[in-house]
Parts: structure tokens; sequence; C-alpha cells
């Protein structure tokens, strides 16, 4: 697998509009007729409702990437999909940081909707990822990253 449909980046390192160019230069872009996308953003309150300020995400990134370029295989495998880009964010983020991107490109979007959720659930499941939510009390704690 290209190791540019798959990483553990920097902050500010995640381009969607390169994103949507590298979807566009596979060989077989002609089959395209829908791309699906998932953002995830960190959001303002935990699980529990309290305020968040932040988090650190840190990876094994060799790992990780591993595990993205499997998952990538193994669903490009599936009738009608063409390309699947995963990518995740490490480091300090703040409200509203893109943390993960994954794109599934396909012939339609009964092809692209299931292959984007199932893609997005098996990372969050299976990758080597963690997270440390701080509060804006100033207090912080690892969290499950799933």
């Amino acid at each position: 697998m290209n190791s540019r449909n798959v990483g553990i980046r920097e902050k500010g390192k995640i381009s969607i509009q390169d994103l949507i160019e590298q979807i566009r230069s596979n060989k077989r872009y002609r089959e395209v007729g829908a791309i699906a996308s998932f953002f995830g953003i960190v959001r303002g309150t935990s699980q529990d409702g309290k305020n968040v300020k932040g988090l650190q995400m840190e990876a094994y990134k060799e790992k990780a990437e591993k595990v993205f370029s499997s998952i990538a295989l193994e669903m490009k495998k599936r009738p009608g999909i063409v390309e699947v880009l995963i990518h995740h964010v490490t480091g300090r983020l703040s409200l509203g940081d893109l943390i993960f991107v994954v794109m599934v490109a396909g012939g339609n979007r009964k092809d692209v909707f299931p292959t984007l959720i199932e893609t997005v659930e098996k990372v969050k499941r299976d990758a080597t990822i963690w997270k440390k939510e701080t509060l804006s009390t100033g207090k912080s704690y690892w969290v499950e990253y799933g």
C-alpha cells in the first residue's frame, strides 16, 4: 500500500485537498462516483459531560500504520471500492482540531457509506493510539481511544 494512503501525522499536516487529489490520481478513478469521508475533531465535552480543554494524542506509529494499511487493503477488496485513505494526528490538540480522517472512494454511495463506517470502527478498535484528555479544570487523564 502506498505510504500516502495511510499515516500518522503531526497536527496541521493533513490536507483534505491533497487527499482528494490522491484519490483523483488513482488509475481506477473513472470508476469513482462517490467519496465518503469522516473527519474526527476534538470536541469540548468528555464522554461523561465534563468540559474538555484539549487532547494529547500518541501512537505507536509503525504499528498503527501497519494496522491502517491492513484495514485499507481489506476494505479495498469489497466490490465497488476503489480507494481507502486513513490518516490520524498525534500531538497536543485544541478544541475543533482535526484528529482523524478516513476517505472511501467507490462506485456509489451504497458502496462507500457502509465501508466508511466499518473502516472507522476497525481503526478505533485496532489501532495503537492513545488519548489523554485535559479538562478545563486542568485535570488530565488517559481515556479509551475507541
